[in-house]
């Protein structure tokens, strides 16, 4: 399988303090370990990310909020949005980049480039809601990417899988009783942001977890309550929010996962899109604070997506 790499030099600039665990070195500790995995020469790296256009954040983002960030961008320093995001004078630009390199990446797949992609980008976007940014999150990357598959190239249906240790609460509110999208996701719980777990719309499968829960327990959720849904939903594209800090080593969560477990997870995801989507799978980062830990999780990640 030929699995296309995308990233940017851009995403490297976004940075909200040097006491922040969403920092830089998480994307080069991603970088240090495909090296170290000898997989780095097995997947396609693609520079080619765009700046998102405003087209495309408007399919999941009010015309308010893309102003209101493009007015709080700052020439130097920091301009808070909440207590632990900001943004720094290039945070603009790596949003666009996040998001543009998701786009970029759906078009990819969906024009036969590469079977699958990921998308080692940040700012990450699975807490940024059409009117709101907050959770390290500006513009949705992954809402943003299936709103373009599904408006833009004319698919009827495609899944959103997260799991990140933190509900996505703004691919939900972006997707919640669109009946073209099936999300289905795993989280910590209580946990922040506080929600998923209540009132979910019908095309929402969240599984709350117990914090200090371990992958067993996990697979077992997935196997029972997600796989039959996306089977029965068929859906002609997958993405995914791929957060790993629900690894065991991560202090931003407490659950016990490991790269064993995310290698099953992505195994199903390939499962189900083998068999209805003809492969076509993003995967676009979202969390992972242990600078280890991400970097083997991503790695296993990769493996299972280039079939190496």
């Amino acid at each position: 399988m030929t699995t296309g790499f995308f990233s940017h030099p851009d995403c490297l600039l976004h940075e909200m303090g040097e006491w922040h665990p969403e920092c830089p070195a998480r994307l080069q500790a991603i970088e240090d370990q495909l090296i170290a995995s000898r997989i780095e020469s097995l997947i396609e790296h693609d520079s080619s990310a765009p700046l998102a256009e405003e087209s495309a954040l408007l399919r999941v983002h009010t015309q308010a909020h893309i102003d209101y960030l493009r007015a709080l961008s700052p020439q130097e320093g920091y301009a808070a949005i909440d207590p632990d995001t900001s943004m720094n004078p290039h945070t603009w630009q790596a949003a666009l980049r996040a998001a543009g390199a998701a786009v970029a990446a759906t078009d990819a797949v969906l024009a036969g480039r590469y079977e699958n992609a990921f998308c080692s980008v940040r700012p990450p976007g699975h807490h940024a809601e059409p009117a709101r940014a907050m959770g390290f999150c500006f513009f949705n990357n992954v809402a943003i990417a299936a709103r373009h598959a599904l408006d833009v190239h004319g698919l009827s249906r495609v899944a959103v899988i997260d799991f990140d240790v933190h509900h996505g609460n703004g691919t939900e509110a972006a997707f919640a009783g669109d009946e073209r999208v099936l999300m289905c996701s795993i989280f910590q719980h209580p946990f922040y942001p506080f929600s998923g777990a209540d009132q979910q719309a019908p095309n929402m499968v969240n599984v709350p977890m117990a914090a200090r829960t371990k992958g067993m327990e996990v697979r077992e959720a997935i196997d029972i309550l997600w796989l039959p849904r996306l089977n029965e939903f068929k859906p002609e594209m997958v993405f995914i929010s791929a957060g790993f800090d629900a690894h065991r080593e991560d202090d931003l969560g407490n659950m016990g996962l490991v790269e064993d477990d995310y290698a099953w997870i992505t195994e199903q995801i390939c499962d189900i899109a083998n068999r209805h989507a003809k492969g076509r799978i993003v995967s676009c980062l979202e969390g992972g604070y242990n600078l280890s830990a991400l970097g083997r999780s991503v790695v296993a990640h990769l493996r299972v997506l280039a079939g190496i």
